[in-house]
């Protein structure tokens, strides 16, 4: 595995990692400031739609970089 290989995949890992990371921070704060269920769907939508764009740039990017 070359230097370049290893970057690739240590940084989709990363991002991963990191996306995971800010799922539970949503679910966090939707915990801790009592939204309920309604209030949690609409956390996750709104701070989640920023992960969403960058997620389905990187698979067009992949996808048309064939």
């Amino acid at each position: 595995m070359n230097i370049s290989k290893f970057e690739g995949v240590a940084m989709d890992l990363g991002i991963g990692v990191l996306i995971l990371f800010m799922l539970f921070i949503i679910y966090d704060l939707a915990k801790r400031s009592n939204a309920g269920k309604f209030g949690m769907g609409v956390l996750f939508f709104a701070l989640g739609l920023g992960m969403l764009g960058f997620i389905i740039k990187t698979v067009l990017v992949e996808v048309l970089d064939f």
